[in-house]
């Protein structure tokens, strides 16, 4: 049976929808799969672009006090930490931007947004006498590409029907977390090039680690992101898709914050996700800190790229043997990696924590291979979790009405999607916040213990009580909501 004539006119790019039914399998072969590919692989570049603005702070802090900015150590840390704090708060707004504005305008104007700090820092770090209240305004501001994945995700989950949502928001978050290893590969290597003439402005110079005068383009690292931003932005705007169904006031999804469920997946994709944006920010310090014959910079990148890349993974394995089955292995994996990592650290330290096995002088090799294995089960857990929400909440509103009424059904889908969407995008802002918390707790302990040991014991902990909400209300026999 073919998609009604109304319903293909209105199938078009720039377009809103204002049929659009996914679960049906006529209308999706027809042509609703086509155009959910199509707003996804143009989601996925905008995501992007907002994972490398956000962490745009990491590369050109590192520099600064070399390029002639009077900034202590503190200072370098706020304005590498501030994008986190911001972005995870934004992302708490951003979860509900899609249902009031619609997707296609938010990805174009939320995208085009990252212009402001992309451009201010580019500027701004030619200038060493930069007021540094106005280096940490645009360390806030690029927490508007953090802000911008609640509002992706949402976005890309109306257009997936339930057996497919899994594997589309796992390509979306897991293409998307790729802007934070590329940002931290990249910059390094396009700020020793005058690629942008005379409009890229003067370089300056800088003595390296082998006592070399060079050249550098710090502003660079900002401006390579301004020409893209522009092109998808566009692109956004004419091809990207609105859905009528989707819309909704705030009032509507606020009613996610009376739901338990909302907030048991808040822990648990502050355990994923959490864990992967924390453990980006933190792991060039840790290994600084514990290793100080390596270099950081060498190996950094290395972590978030196999998170990223092995997201989509995570979602596709959860469609085959559900969320929380995957859900739950994955967290016993993250606590036995985490025992690993401490297994390998350096016991020279004096560490009241420290373990009393494993090698004096540590192992760097093990340490790194263990943080490979975490960054590999946060992506793996990100793509899961994120999998869960949608069948959760299609299931709470689905088994309230009766099978047979076709027109309840239809509405508990549509209320089950708004407040779906609405959660994922909550859940986001609220793991966010771990980029910020896990680097510093990294600090803390090392401050008050002489050794990180006590911050990745409380890892440990945090993860045994994921296991357990994971396991008790979704993955045992006679779960709440199994999914």
């Amino acid at each position: 049976m073919s998609a009604p004539t109304s319903i293909r006119a209105q199938a078009r790019p720039g377009s809103t929808l204002t049929v659009w039914t996914p679960e049906d399998k006529a209308f999706w072969d027809s042509q609703g799969q086509a155009i959910a590919k199509l707003n996804l692989w143009i989601s996925v570049p905008a995501l992007f672009l907002a994972f490398a603005v956000w962490q745009l702070w990491s590369v050109v802090a590192v520099n600064l006090p070399q390029m002639g900015f009077n900034y202590s150590t503190n200072q370098l840390f706020w304005l590498a930490a501030a994008p986190a704090l911001s972005g995870a708060t934004l992302r708490i707004f951003y979860s509900f931007m899609v249902p009031v504005f619609g997707g296609r305008r938010w990805t174009a104007i939320s995208t085009a947004s990252l212009l402001i700090p992309a451009v201010g820092i580019g500027f701004a770090v030619q200038d060493p006498t930069t007021p540094y209240p106005t280096m940490l305004l645009l360390a806030l501001l690029c927490g508007l590409g953090g802000g911008n994945f609640s509002s992706s995700m949402s976005n890309i989950s109306f257009f997936f029907p339930k057996e497919r949502k899994g594997s589309a928001l796992g390509v979306n978050a897991g293409l998307g977390n790729l802007g934070v290893s590329v940002v931290q590969f990249l910059s390094p290597i396009i700020i020793s090039v005058g690629m942008f003439g005379f409009l890229g402005g003067e370089s300056q110079t800088i003595v390296n680690k082998a006592g070399q005068t060079v050249e550098v383009w710090a502003q660079n690292a900002a401006f390579v992101w301004v020409p893209w931003i522009v092109i998808i932005s566009v692109v956004a705007w004419f091809f990207m898709n609105d859905i009528a169904d989707a819309k909704a006031s705030f009032a509507a999804q606020a009613a996610i914050f009376r739901n338990k469920h909302n907030w048991l997946m808040c822990v648990l994709y502050l355990g994923t996700f959490g864990s992967f944006i924390g453990y980006a920010a933190g792991f060039p310090l840790l290994i600084k800190s514990q290793f100080t014959e390596v270099n950081p910079l060498a190996y950094a990148w290395i972590g978030p790229l196999v998170g990223a890349l092995i997201r989509p993974v995570g979602g596709w394995l959860a469609d085959k043997l559900g969320g929380a089955r995957v859900t739950y292995w994955n967290f016993i994996v993250m606590a036995v990696a985490v025992v690993g990592v401490l297994y390998f650290l350096p016991k020279t330290s004096g560490s009241v924590f420290a373990l009393p096995f494993g090698p004096h002088e540590g192992s760097f090799t093990g340490f790194f291979l263990m943080f490979l294995v975490l960054f590999m089960t946060t992506g793996i857990g990100n793509g899961s979790t994120f999998r869960m929400i949608p069948v959760i909440f299609m299931n709470l509103k689905t088994q309230r009405v009766p099978r047979n009424d076709d027109v309840a059904q239809a509405n508990a889908i549509k209320e089950a999607n708004t407040e779906a969407a609405a959660v994922l995008g909550f859940t986001a802002a609220f793991a966010a916040y771990g980029g910020f918390f896990i680097p510093k707790s990294y600090g803390s302990a090392i401050a008050a213990t002489g050794g990180p040991e006590l911050a990745l014991l409380t890892f440990i902990a945090f993860y045994l009580v994921c296991i357990g909400l994971t396991w008790w209300y979704y993955a045992r026999r006679d779960a709440e909501q199994p999914c």
